[in-house]
């Protein structure tokens, strides 16, 4: 079997080693990975777990994050949640690598069990009955099947389906400040746009950054300056080099998810080329990495297209439409502050919100993790009724 991955992020590189390992021919088309990624970069302890030791067995360069502080500057008020294992004293189970780190101990293993990889730009795509051809900028290349993981921009999203509108995307937009770092993740909870500020701490520098709906109308340089900013007031990065980014980020609706463009004949979209990315953190490492694992063992099976649509929808999608569900509420001024007063107040609030920021906490069960703290106050409680009563059900499974 002959499969042409284009694209060699996490979703690429991933489903290429699984691939390669269990003996396909697998050719990656990328001419720009690795590279460094506008994201937060947090690596979770259940995105670790998917690559186990394939990345080999040095650790990863990385800042083990011990705490994440949520402020709010219209209240003057901060909290500091600690991402330590309770009562266990164990590393969080959060850490931010480097993406050229991350990323080139994936490709690496990749290489390693047999991918080959094509340092070159896919300029065009064609499907056929009897398989694909890719036109790159260093000729043509044919296979069986062909993977999209080349990002939100996807090309071959772009020849198989729908381009994602712009109400579909965000715009992340920031700085990478070199020679500054933490070991603490820092989000500033906003109301325009709605969403937050953050500041995650990398090996050697921190990546700050902002995000917006790419058609709420704000620009990406109004972002940044914005960002640019609050970097100046919390004077997190004193003295820092400031390189600038910016990056589409799918961001969709639980509509959205359920009328996902997954596969087709002899075509399967992973990562952020097919929209999984949570829509309230922006997190995409763990569904990307995931994605490409569910990829490879579609195809192997006697119907690829229908078996991959079908894996991530019952494995991925139910989490991601619930997040999707919460967006806009999370994101509401009312929310952030009775979220920040039950932070201030409740040990055992800050546990849960450790444990979502970790990866450790779904979507799914939080309302029930949350009543069962018995400590979050007739506010909170409140709060659950009127998210319930609006109509956001995921939050009673």
């Amino acid at each position: 079997m002959d499969v042409v991955i284009v694209g060699a992020g996490p979703a690429g590189a991933w489903a290429a080693y699984r691939l390669a390992r269990d003996g396909a021919r697998v050719t990656i088309v990328d001419g720009s990975h690795p590279r460094e990624k506008p994201c937060g970069g947090g690596v979770t302890g259940r995105a670790l777990a998917i690559v186990g030791d394939a990345i080999g067995a040095a650790p990863l360069p990385a800042r083990v994050v011990r705490s994440a502080r949520f402020t709010n500057a219209r209240a003057g008020s901060s909290a500091v949640v600690p991402l330590t294992a309770l009562g266990v004293g164990r590393a969080s189970d959060l850490v931010v690598a480097s993406r050229a780190d991350f990323d080139r101990r994936l490709l690496a293993a990749a290489r390693d069990a047999g991918a080959t990889l094509v340092e070159a730009r896919v300029r065009d795509l064609t499907i056929a009955d009897d398989g694909i051809v890719a036109e790159t900028t260093r000729g043509a290349i044919r296979g069986a099947f062909v993977i999209g993981a080349d990002g939100a921009n996807s090309l071959v999203r772009r020849r198989v389906g729908p381009p994602f509108r712009r109400d579909q995307l965000s715009i992340a937009t920031g700085y990478f400040a070199h020679g500054v770092t933490s070991d603490e993740i820092v989000i500033e909870l906003v109301a325009d746009p709605p969403g937050y500020i953050w500041s995650f701490p990398r090996p050697t520098h921190l990546a700050i950054g902002i995000c917006a709906g790419a058609a709420s109308g704000i620009t990406a340089a109004a972002l940044r300056d914005r960002a640019s900013r609050w970097i100046e007031a919390s004077r997190i990065a004193i003295g820092a080099r400031l390189e600038p980014y910016s990056w589409p980020i799918p961001s969709l609706s639980a509509g959205d998810f359920g009328t996902l463009t997954l596969a087709g004949p002899r075509w399967l979209l992973v990562g952020d080329a097919a929209g999984l990315v949570d829509p309230i953190t922006r997190e995409g490492i763990f569904f990307a990495l995931r994605s490409g694992e569910l990829a490879a063992g579609a195809l192997r099976s006697a119907d690829p297209d229908h078996a991959y649509a079908a894996a991530v929808r019952d494995d991925l999608v139910p989490e991601l439409a619930r997040a999707a569900g919460l967006q806009r509420r999370f994101f509401d001024p009312r929310f952030t502050h009775l979220m920040m007063d039950a932070l201030l107040e409740s040990a055992a609030i800050r546990r849960v919100m450790a444990d979502l920021v970790a990866g450790r906490q779904s979507y799914k069960g939080l309302r029930w993790r949350l009543a069962r703290t018995r400590e979050i106050g007739l506010a909170w409680r409140w709060l659950v009724v009127q998210l319930t009563l609006a109509g956001h059900t995921v939050l009673t499974e």
